[in-house]
């Protein structure tokens, strides 16, 4: 191996600390360049590189610290290189996310703070998660991490696919193809939106395939554009959806005036389910690193055809 040192520059919301924990990692042959003409790799945040990418004329490969890459992709027309994401590092927040407030929505904990203010002791009945049915669009690393971990709780997990073929060792007790989407969505009590935005996922979450529901609980953690918003708020006025917990969306910020703010029946988080933590996201750059300098192929390679 020659002595050619490999520069990769940093584009990220949190440069310090990435530069700290390469550093750490004392990766050989790689420098740190503050010189976008220098670096043959990238490591950055979709949105940020979507907006300079003009500026690397020599990069072969980009890391991007997200899983969402959607916001690149389509300033990626002369890109020749290699894209690669995160996976397997969110499946567990998305999972403490979704189980975490359909807990405290099926036993009514916001309802006991709010006795608690006026010192009122009135009990509720409530329901177990015991047997609920948890479907979940999208069976990769994160929809099945949250399968697994439902399933612990003796809960039903039923996945949606492109393929309605379960992978090998699949968590879920049921595989529906997304033609069958509305076969799934009957039997849900809660909807978990983990899909990634392509031109098959928009709005897949609409007015007419909410209506196979019956008072569920909606989740979406995945992207703003799987949910016809006007489509989610007819649902919710029919009572397909009981309530809906929102952590991305088509504009982000959400609007100060987006009737979501102030609906009863949907609870609005700013795109937190699941964060990119810096000391992950390193471990996974390292290692891809190691097999891209020793000439192999990358683990979590995007198709810039699929978007995903």
């Amino acid at each position: 191996m020659n002595n050619f040192t490999h520069r990769v520059y940093l584009l990220t919301e949190d440069n310090d600390q990435y530069r700290h924990l390469i550093e750490q990692a004392s990766l050989p042959q790689l420098a740190i360049t503050k010189q976008p003409s220098e670096a043959s790799i990238l490591l950055a945040s979709p949105p940020k590189a979507a907006k300079r990418i003009q500026d690397f004329a020599n990069v072969e490969w980009i890391q991007s610290i997200y899983a969402g890459v959607d916001a690149l992709i389509p300033a990626l027309n002369q890109f020749d290189g290699q894209l690669t994401n995160v996976k397997g590092i969110f499946g567990q927040q998305i999972a403490e996310y979704v189980i975490g407030y359909s807990t405290s929505h099926f036993r009514h904990f916001n309802h006991y703070r709010q006795q608690q203010s006026q010192a009122e002791w009135s009990p509720l009945p409530y329901s177990s998660l015991t047997d609920k049915k948890v479907v979940i669009l999208g069976t990769g690393s994160i929809g099945a991490h949250l399968a697994q971990a439902v399933k612990s709780l003796s809960m039903q997990p039923i996945g949606v696919n492109r393929s309605g073929i379960p992978a090998k060792h699949s968590p879920f007790s049921a595989i529906y193809h997304i033609q069958e989407l509305a076969t799934a969505l009957a039997q849900a009590d809660i909807v978990v939106n983990t899909l990634p935005n392509t031109a098959h996922t928009q709005q897949i979450l609409n007015q007419t395939s909410l209506a196979a529901c019956q008072q569920a609980l909606l989740f979406n953690v995945g992207r703003g554009s799987a949910i016809d918003e006007l489509g989610l708020l007819n649902a919710i006025e029919s009572g397909a959806i009981e309530h809906a917990f929102l952590d991305v969306f088509e504009q982000e910020p959400l609007s100060p005036n987006h009737p979501f703010w102030s609906h009863p029946q949907i609870t609005v988080t700013p795109h937190i389910a699941a964060l990119s933590f810096p000391e992950q996201v390193v471990d996974i750059f390292a290692d891809n690193y190691q097999r891209w300098r020793d000439g192999f192929g990358l683990v979590n390679q995007i198709d810039l055809e699929k978007g995903y």
